[in-house]
């Protein structure tokens, strides 16, 4: 369990990575607002990740783990939704093709934070079933 839990957690880091890799690349210097709030997302799933990981310590604490977990799934339903958004937004007010393709890419690499992030909660809502 805990191989599969680092393992996924590395995939989170991976895409997090990949997405800072890309603004780089494409010399983006100014993110849209829906950029901003999908980043803003995956800071606050890295952050109940954080605190979900540290409360295995104490498998007896079961429902502050749990929490956590659920507000990891939330936050990625807040991401599917500003992505769904942002992408409609994209096509409908970018006139520049290659901005479009790359805003279009971050947004989707920065939601799929999300999606990792989710995999490491189920993960961990196993642990805590398994376990307790």
């Amino acid at each position: 369990d805990i191989h599969l839990l680092i393992k996924k957690m590395d995939d989170v880091i991976d895409f997090i990575d990949a997405a800072s890799q890309r603004i780089f690349l494409y010399g983006l210097t100014k993110l849209t607002p829906e950029a901003e709030a999908l980043a803003k997302v995956c800071v606050l799933s890295a952050e109940r990740i954080e605190k979900a990981v540290k409360g295995l310590n104490n498998l007896k604490e079961q429902e502050g783990i749990l929490k956590e977990c659920v507000e990891i799934n939330r936050l990625e339903n807040e991401a599917d939704q500003i992505l769904r958004t942002g992408i409609a937004k994209l096509f409908r007010e970018e006139s520049d093709i290659k901005q479009l393709i790359k805003l279009k890419e971050i947004y989707e690499l920065l939601e799929t934070v999300t999606d990792r992030c989710e995999d490491v909660a189920n993960i961990i809502e196993g642990i805590v079933l398994e376990y307790a």
